[in-house]
């Protein structure tokens, strides 16, 4: 049936890019010569006074003390996290049992315990990111609630149990990343390193439960439209925060 159900899912996807609308119900912005000129000067803005920088540094962003560990993205800088985590507080996740995939500073999963999230577990495949996640928790009193795992998406997690909720911020472009520090902004090409991001999540999530996942309108649209179809997923957008140069968009998946 999940097969029949998958393949139905294509299918809709196929017709909806022929008919010049991806399954997310939008087109990415046209990467022309000025948008990509753009994006390599912030990136490289970014990467050097933010990204690859070698100081332990801490900020308040989201109501939340935070520890911010080189390689890991800064949330006072790459201010997405605390649009995501605004949009959160606006949630009921009263006993829920949550993952933050993709945590860095644990941002997120702080946001989902304090909406109600009975347990937390917030996973990055960068141990820069899990240790500071770990001592966030700590440090804003919802270590009790909140556990931090290295993993590579949800690979080192079991397959029981299931989640009620799972958000994810996957980094918004496509690329080779030069390092660790460089995996929160670059996905490899295709996005070949969170390919499998869907799928993971539709097999760990419980019956009537819910994603959020939070990409830009200068990502490939189309690409994780069909990502997300390939898992068995129907997508709804909830949130849009606009910025100077992109929009945030949030969706919230569910099951086909």
């Amino acid at each position: 049936m999940d097969q029949i159900n998958r393949e139905g899912s294509l299918e809709r996807s196929r017709a909806a890019d022929r008919n010049g609308v991806g399954a997310l119900g939008r087109r990415g912005t046209p990467h022309g010569p000025f948008r990509r000129l753009l994006r390599r000067v912030i990136h490289f803005f970014s990467y050097h006074l933010v990204l690859s920088r070698q100081s332990i540094r801490t900020t308040r962003a989201a109501g939340f003390r935070l520890t911010v560990r080189p390689t890991v993205f800064h949330p006072r800088f790459f201010i997405s996290s605390e649009a995501f985590a605004a949009f959160i507080d606006g949630l009921d996740f009263s006993g829920k049992q949550v993952v933050d995939i993709g945590t860095g500073t644990g941002i997120l999963a702080l946001a989902a315990a304090r909406a109600g999230a009975a347990n937390v577990i917030a996973a990055d495949i960068n141990p820069n990111a899990a240790l500071c996640a770990a001592e966030n928790a700590r440090n804003n009193g919802l270590g009790g609630r909140v556990t931090a795992v290295c993993s590579n998406l949800l690979a080192a997690l079991a397959p029981r149990p299931l989640f009620d909720v799972i958000l994810s911020s996957p980094p918004k472009h496509a690329g080779e990343p030069r390092n660790l520090a460089d995996l929160g902004w670059h996905a490899g090409a295709k996005y070949r390193y969170i390919s499998a991001l869907f799928d993971q999540s539709r097999e760990r999530l419980k019956p009537g439960g819910r994603m959020y996942v939070m990409v830009s309108s200068d990502s490939d649209l189309d690409l994780f439209g069909r990502l997300i179809e390939r898992a068995g997923f129907r997508a709804r957008q909830v949130h849009e925060h606009s910025l100077y140069i992109e929009s945030m968009i949030i969706y919230e998946l569910t099951a086909q």
